[in-house]
């Protein structure tokens, strides 16, 4: 009986020092709904529409307000001036990168996507400089990209125009970019090995826009002891990493120092010229994830962007027949697309955009932190505080694109037909942790596209006014719904 009461005056004070807590923390942080004890404000959040709830939330509060996503407070930032006064005029402050539990239990702070400080600034760099040495925005890249085109096409025509669900098909093209840049070679569509990295990518997809990885990310303890989908993700997290370490102990063998074949190698060479300094970041631990980390996003972003744009150009099919009339006047059929006539051609350009400011792939990118105590907009937010930037807030503000729900390249077109730039368009995030294969995204989207719409005619097994082109997920990443499609050549 002693006992039991003596437990319960300690939880008690436990509370009440938790609330206490809470409360002081609140009164120098943005205002936003009051949090309850543990679980913060995660009943108030629709976890299947979080951009939803954070946009009800700005109706209340503002365009910058705090919610408590299970303890721990987090600065929501809302809308475009505030989100750029943040991440670009003050873009060191906020570089910092938020907590990602489910990541975090794997990476532990390695590689470009989930690095902090030295670590991450030292990856960054020397991964654009050399995807920018392999090509990156050169002539070499683009090659690449072209013949992968080549090789869609000729996958593609094997469907012999029947019904097919494009999601693997697609998901090949960037990923063998990708594996070009990375160890220098491209899989057959049929190779096994090819296959299961795709299942495993479009699996790790699915489970991370779920509500269940949104849960366990605000509730971190849950990793370690309950079942769930974060146990399939754990797995494959732990698959990719031993795949990579076998590919640097066979780049090992074959390392050629003086004629470096691909992101391995320059990294390896690397290493070697680092090997005496005891700070270096440059390690075999940060080579395998930083490799992943390249992988991963240079493929599932880039391969649902195009799932979700062939979506878009069955459901409108004005907008397709548009495309292939500029397609037949500026390339015709008989050269392969390529970036210089991305100028000559505005209103591809403005549906590209469109399908990209539509979906809202990451509606609200991967949390950020700030990186010192830092007061802004007349509050102080303490360093190491997680900042949310609403990517959806922007891409979706009615001022900018006037009726944002719907599907109109006319967004980004002006009154005489030219491409017309937008400051809101923001699908790869600001700032210090903009993508860092934003222009190998911005040129895949183009060549493999428009590559299709050269070679054939897009057909929905349904009538396109029943396609649903709503997200069926929009966790971290926005999931198009599976539909049918006949790619029937020219």
């Amino acid at each position: 009986m002693v006992l039991g009461v003596f437990l319960g005056l300690v939880l008690s004070c436990l509370l009440l020092l938790s609330l206490w807590r809470q409360s002081s923390q609140r009164r120098k942080l943005p205002p936003g709904p009051t949090p309850l004890p543990v679980i913060g404000n995660i009943l108030q959040i629709d976890l299947k529409n979080i951009s939803k709830s954070l946009r009800d939330f700005s109706k209340v509060y503002g365009p910058m307000f705090t919610l408590y996503l299970g303890r721990k407070p987090a600065v929501v930032l809302h809308g475009y001036e505030v989100v750029k006064e943040a991440l670009i005029d003050h873009g060191e402050e906020f570089a910092g990168r938020g907590t990602f539990p489910v990541f975090d239990k794997i990476a532990k702070g390695r590689g470009i996507v989930f690095s902090d400080g030295r670590i991450w600034k030292e990856m960054r760099r020397f991964s654009l400089v050399t995807l920018r040495n392999f090509g990156m925005g050169k002539r070499s890249i683009e090659d690449r990209v072209q013949e992968e085109a080549r090789c869609l096409v000729e996958e593609l025509k094997k469907t012999n125009g029947s019904p097919c669900d494009p999601t693997f098909i697609l998901g090949c093209a960037p990923c063998n970019v990708i594996c070009s840049i990375v160890f220098q070679n491209r899989f057959d569509y049929k190779d096994q090995e090819f296959l299961t990295f795709m299942n495993i990518l479009n699996e790790n997809v699915e489970i991370l826009s779920s509500p269940w990885i949104q849960i366990c990310n605000n509730f971190p303890a849950l990793i370690d002891y309950l079942p769930g989908s974060h146990r399939k993700l754990l797995k494959n997290f732990t698959f990719s990493k031993h795949y990579f370490l076998a590919k640097l102990i066979e780049h090992q063998k074959s390392l050629d120092i003086n004629n470096p074949r691909d992101f391995i190698d320059c990294f390896l060479i690397k290493m070697e010229q680092e090997k005496h300094n005891p700070k270096t970041a440059f390690t075999s631990e940060n080579l395998v994830f930083s490799a992943g980390d390249l992988f991963a996003a240079g493929t599932e972003t880039t391969s649902t962007t195009l799932r979700y744009s062939l979506l878009l150009l069955l459901k409108y099919p004005e907008v397709t027949a548009k495309v292939q009339a500029e397609i037949d006047h500026v390339i015709g059929r008989h050269r392969s697309p390529c970036m210089q006539d991305r100028s000559h051609m505005p209103y591809t350009d403005a549906v590209l955009h469109e399908i990209q400011r539509y979906i809202d792939l990451l509606p609200t990118s991967l949390p950020h932190s700030v990186t010192c105590d830092i007061k802004f907009r007349n509050y102080l937010i303490p360093k190491g505080t997680t900042v949310i930037a609403s990517l959806t807030s922007m891409l979706h503000d009615n001022k900018e694109f006037p009726n944002p729900e719907k599907f109109d390249p006319g967004h980004f077109l002006d009154e005489n037909g030219k491409f017309k730039k937008s400051d809101y368009f923001f699908p790869f995030s600001a700032g210090k942790r903009i993508c860092v294969g934003e222009g190998l995204a911005r040129m895949e989207l183009f060549l493999f596209l428009t590559t299709i719409l050269q070679n054939f005619n897009l057909k929905s097994p349904v009538d396109p006014k029943d396609l649903d082109t709503t997200a069926v997920a929009n966790g971290l990443v926005s999931v198009p719904p599976e539909f049918q499609i006949c790619f029937i050549p020219v």
